[in-house]
């Protein structure tokens, strides 16, 4: 053992001071990838931020996103994974580094990244236009609808509908009744479709927000092959 430790000694001797600085590096460069891993898996499933890059594989790959914190999360996607923009279904390959995303992702195995369920282009507002009396009106462009941006997110199977209300049967959360409103969007297969096409026992996934005194309301209902498991 001691000519083992002596050997040991010897090779980091010739091998000069730059050698153990570059091993300590390496490792250090390993330990902050693990930890980068470990934060990106246990994020929240709802984050907001800029796209910084993606593969331009419309089949599979990876992207990352950077959140108005700064953290960079990193994501990995494949064909079933929901991409919108401007009430249309894109792919991956159609974002574009700086898109403002909203991404809804799902724990994945302890080795992986987060797998991205739904990555929605968040548009901004539409701008103003003074008018030459000095007033202000609203410019009205090509996408007339803008959704408010969603806060809470639900996934489950539809109970029952009561009127303008869609209880929910979840698996975190128990029946949850959410309110549906005039402009709540209703996609099958990435197909906007009319408001009846809901029917209990079908499976869902809800975007959307607290309203004006605290009750859930939904800005998109979703069902179809995205939510079928990969």
């Amino acid at each position: 053992m001691q000519l083992e430790a002596g050997l040991r000694q010897d090779i980091f001797r010739r091998r000069g001071p730059c050698y153990g600085e570059s091993m300590r590096a390496l490792g250090m460069v390993v330990v902050l990838a693990s930890v980068a891993a470990a934060q990106t898996r246990n994020a929240s499933p709802l984050i907001r931020g800029v796209l910084i890059e993606r593969d331009a594989h419309t089949g599979a790959g990876q992207f990352s996103v950077r959140a108005a914190d700064e953290r960079v999360f990193h994501y990995r996607f494949d064909a079933k994974t929901y991409v919108e923009r401007e009430d249309r279904l894109i792919d991956v390959a159609r974002l574009a580094p700086g898109d403002r995303v909203e991404v809804l992702s799902d724990e994945g195995p302890a080795s992986a990244l987060r797998y991205a369920r739904t990555i929605h282009v968040v548009e901004p507002p539409p701008p103003t236009r003074p008018l030459s009396q000095g007033r202000l009106r609203a410019y009205r462009g090509a996408v007339e609808h803008y959704e408010p941006l969603a806060t809470v997110s639900f996934s489950g199977v539809v109970s029952r509908l009561e009127g303008d209300r869609l209880v929910l049967r979840t698996r975190e959360a128990g029946e949850l009744t959410i309110l549906l409103r005039q402009d709540t969007r209703f996609l099958e297969n990435g197909e906007i479709v009319e408001p009846e096409t809901l029917r209990p026992s079908m499976r869902v996934f809800v975007r959307g927000g607290r309203g004006l005194y605290g009750e859930v309301e939904a800005y998109q209902v979703i069902w179809g092959e995205i939510l079928k498991p990969r």
